[in-house]
């Protein structure tokens, strides 16, 4: 099994020295891979009809993963960067498969685009993007994004989004794999018609989602790629253990879902009060040394 590290966006202020840090960190303790999560705009929760659920707010920090990743790109060489996610319907997915094509190829094909549809509608609005139809549009959005990586010149007619005789030039040298995310059954329904891969998060047991934890979710993407006529062997699932609150948790967590079939997981540092960047990066050495 592959572990990685979440960057504890929240935490570290946008600091630039930080993300140096923990970047550079997170390869030389060997771990496999750092993990950024994606918000554009925060927004105030109060008086919001109907009510915002997700966790963040205007008060909370995000560096852009995509930029952040090109950063990263250029000071490290073995790591994977994974967005995990990235909002993909609140962004031109024209635009996103440049900018995914320039950090594979500058990265070394190190990318991982992690994907989703995400919560914040106030969001949706700063962007120009229909909220309502953010599920059937990533649908689309999937199928334009391996088209435009692959095809010399191409034409698109979807709902959403359209191209007549284009294309993006330069392009990968291979398809980035694209993995969902999220705690839906119709995530659940998408990974397993046409990801490369999963990134959970939440308890292992119980909790948020249609079908409780991720343990179940895990059960139910395996049935839609069954029925999808799909192996799961190639099919990847990474576990973000926002659940784990300790070395101790951490360590038990990453035994029960290599024995579950995972195949990759991230350790999380935020919401553990530990203060600067050195104690995220002393944490993630106490985890990786008792490994």
């Amino acid at each position: 099994m592959k572990i990685g590290v979440v960057y504890p966006q929240t935490e570290l202020k946008g600091d630039p020295e930080a993300l140096r840090q923990l970047g550079l960190a997170t390869e030389e303790l060997g771990y496999d891979h750092l993990l950024m999560y994606d918000h554009v705009v925060g927004a105030v929760h109060a008086d919001r009809d109907p009510p915002l659920w997700g966790p963040y707010q205007e008060t909370d920090p995000f560096h852009d993963p995509l930029v952040a990743f090109g950063y990263l790109a250029g000071i490290t060489q073995t790591i994977e960067l994974v967005t995990g996610v990235l909002i993909l319907p609140q962004r031109q997915t024209a635009l996103v498969a440049k900018q995914a094509t320039d950090l594979d190829l500058l990265s070394g094909e190190r990318l991982r685009l992690g994907v989703g549809t995400g919560w914040n509608y106030v969001e949706y609005d700063a962007l120009g993007q229909d909220f309502a139809v953010r599920g059937p549009r990533i649908d689309e959005q999937v199928a334009f994004l391996r088209q435009l990586w692959t095809e010399a010149v191409s034409s698109f007619d979807g709902e959403y989004d359209h191209l007549d005789r284009g294309n993006i030039n330069i392009r990968p040298n291979r398809q980035i794999p694209i993995w969902f995310g999220g705690f839906s059954e119709p995530a659940f329904r998408r990974a397993g018609a046409t990801g490369d891969g999963f990134i959970f998060a939440g308890p292992l047991e119980g909790g948020q989602g249609a079908v409780g934890g991720v343990l179940d979710g895990w059960i139910r993407i395996k049935e839609h790629l069954q029925a999808n006529d799909r192996s799961v062997s190639g099919f990847g699932a990474d576990y973000v253990m926002l659940a784990s609150r300790s070395v101790d948790e951490t360590l038990e967590t990453l035994k029960r879902w290599e024995d579950a079939g995972g195949t990759h997981a991230s350790v999380v540092t935020m919401g553990m009060n530990l203060g600067p960047a050195q104690a995220h990066i002393d944490y993630i050495a106490d985890v990786k040394s008792r490994l």
